[in-house]
């Protein structure tokens, strides 16, 4: 991993009781031990390595243990299939092994997308063991895909619309090719520009991109892993989720996080996210309602039937009664930002986590 790691970042392989796992930590630091730690995790298509410009800056206030782990299925953690079934509990549960592993007593968690609703789904599992949480661009409460309305309205019983058919293929043979180039609007490198990031907002730095595209072609790729299986529906787009695979993770008949607007003690939430965002918004362009309504996909039955997915509105509507019922949270948004913004606005980004981290974390939750 040399050629992809900045100067002050180092990997360490972590055996654990579910798997082995990479995690990136500043150079002369050890990843185990006692106390509290930030820990970093990444989105779907992508790695730890996307955390690197954080993961230094916050060590380098000297005030946060800090620590990016790869899910398995990406970077350097052993490619262990996904159990789809479970929503996106395998990674919750290797989580809260890694935790286990290295001995930490409580985690300020920061989750990027769909790590966002690995992280949520932690909370929900280990509410005593979580200081604080941080969301970056993240996951629909409810999934992705096959919801409407701002309380997560099932579409069909069987999540049409959703999970592993909706990926698009060309894009999928381009991550299992390795490709690196830019000569096709589906490769990796130009999904990094065009949806990652709000076009034109990359920073110019070849070496950098280069790097993101490698976290991005680390991504294994199959019905276990990424896109994962799909079975045909009768409801319009005729796919549904099967039960195998990444996005099958994220459909709304397994994946539900809104539960923690009920638990008892609630630590402090960030929502930190760019109002350029093209993948996570109220109008994606890789929602197949919404791709349905512009007449990208032919036979969207209208607007009453398969309305697109209103994500970001999902999220405030449940954030907001997190709040209601004793917790708290700060929304950040940067303007001209899409989908990643620790990429594209690295320093604004961790002048906002570090004033979420430096917030008094609620205290542990006595669950005996």
């Amino acid at each position: 991993m040399a050629d992809v790691l900045l100067p002050g970042v180092t990997a360490t392989r972590v055996p654990t009781a579910r798997l082995t796992q990479n995690v990136l930590h500043p150079e002369g630091t050890d990843p185990a031990g006692p106390g509290e730690a930030v820990l970093f995790v990444h989105g779907n298509v992508s790695s730890a390595l996307f955390w690197q410009h954080a993961l230094r800056t916050v060590h380098e206030t000297g005030r946060h243990r800090v620590l990016a782990v790869d899910l398995r299925g990406y970077g350097d953690t052993d490619p262990l299939p996904v159990d789809a079934r479970r929503g996106v509990r395998d990674w919750a549960d290797d989580v809260a092994a890694l935790v286990d592993a290295l001995g930490l007593d409580r985690v300020h968690l920061v989750g990027w997308s769909m790590g966002a609703g690995v992280v949520l789904q932690y909370l929900l599992d280990a509410p005593a063991t979580v200081a604080s949480v941080a969301l970056v661009a993240p996951v629909s409460p409810y999934g992705f895909g096959g919801t409407a309305g701002p309380d997560g309205r099932l579409l069909a019983a069987d999540g049409a619309g959703s999970g592993g058919g909706a990926a698009n293929p060309e894009f999928v043979a381009a991550l299992a090719a390795g490709d690196t180039s830019d000569a096709a609007p589906t490769s990796p490198r130009s999904i990094l520009r065009s949806f990652y990031v709000a076009p034109g907002s990359l920073p110019i730095d070849p070496q950098l991109e280069d790097v993101f595209v490698a976290a991005m072609l680390s991504t294994r790729t199959g019905e276990d892993n990424y896109p994962g299986d799909a079975v045909a529906s009768e409801t319009w787009p005729m796919t549904a989720p099967g039960p195998r695979g990444v996005l099958n993770t994220m459909a709304p008949t397994v994946f539900d996080v809104s539960g923690i607007v009920d638990l008892p003690v609630k630590p402090p939430v960030l929502w930190l996210r760019g109002d350029a965002d093209a993948i996570v918004s109220d109008t994606s362009v890789f929602d197949l309602a919404y791709l349905g309504q512009l007449g990208a996909v032919p036979g969207w039955p209208g607007e009453e039937a398969c309305p697109p997915q209103p994500m970001v509105t999902q999220t405030r509507v449940v954030l907001d009664r997190y709040a209601a019922s004793g917790g708290a949270y700060r929304e950040v948004v940067l303007p001209g930002v899409g989908h990643s913004p620790h990429v594209e606005r690295p320093q604004e980004s961790v002048v906002a986590l570090l004033e979420h981290l430096d917030v008094p974390a609620a205290e542990p939750a006595n669950l005996t």
